[in-house]
């Protein structure tokens, strides 16, 4: 195996350290699961997996008391990372959903049915009621083709707001994947026409505040 870090390593090295404090994988399970270690006998391997199983297993029961339990500061601690790791604790944070949203396929209750029961019980410990309810809509749709003359066609006249998020996804990813797309030159380009676009939506902010007061006089 290259010794060279991959793309996603170098991104988060904070994830990939090999220093980093024991959470529920070991200094030695992430060697394991990333491949720098790779001495191990298949008996070796096999006891590694499942003890890495069992403090996954017991990781997620432990959700139960820290959700129950767990003062709010110190949650509020865990979610409020260095500017420099928060990139690699929000790509840790979707990277859970998505090992959950993996792992809970087949599972006898849906994902879905779990997120929405989930999202309610934390809104209804912030509103310290269980008349809190709230409806979670949580749907997996594929992107499918987009007409791109279409979509193209709308970015020319204006009609952004006829866009579907469908469209807006698949040609992103079109245009990021085109041999004349650059990401350092849209960066400071986009950058440069930021300040122009904020001022432009705090100015139509404030006619639109302006024009209520002047519709309830």
């Amino acid at each position: 195996m290259s010794d060279e870090p991959s793309e996603r390593e170098a991104r988060y090295d904070l994830a990939y350290s090999a220093d980093r404090d024991r959470g529920i994988l070991t200094p030695s399970d992430r060697e394991f699961l990333i491949g720098r270690k790779s001495d191990y006998t298949e008996h070796s391997k096999k006891q590694k997996r499942n003890r890495i199983r069992r403090r996954l297993r017991n990781a997620i029961l432990d959700f139960t008391l820290l959700f129950e339990h767990l003062e709010d500061r110190d949650r509020e601690t865990v979610f409020n990372p260095d500017d420099d790791a928060r990139d690699a604790y929000t790509q840790g944070i979707t990277d859970m959903l998505a090992f959950l949203h993996l792992g809970t396929m087949g599972y006898y209750t849906p994902f879905k049915d779990m997120l929405a029961q989930g999202v309610n019980e934390a809104e209804q410990e912030l509103a310290g009621s269980d008349y809190r309810m709230v409806t979670v809509d949580f749907n997996v749709e594929p992107v499918g083709q987009i007409d791109v003359d279409e979509v193209i066609d709308k970015l020319e006249f204006g009609d952004f707001e006829e866009i579907t998020d469908e469209e807006l996804r698949a040609f992103i990813r079109l245009l990021t994947e085109s041999d004349e797309f650059s990401a350092t030159s849209m960066r400071s380009e986009m950058k440069e026409q930021m300040h122009s676009f904020i001022e432009k939506v705090n100015a139509a902010a404030e006619q639109r505040d302006q024009r209520v007061e002047e519709l309830n006089d």
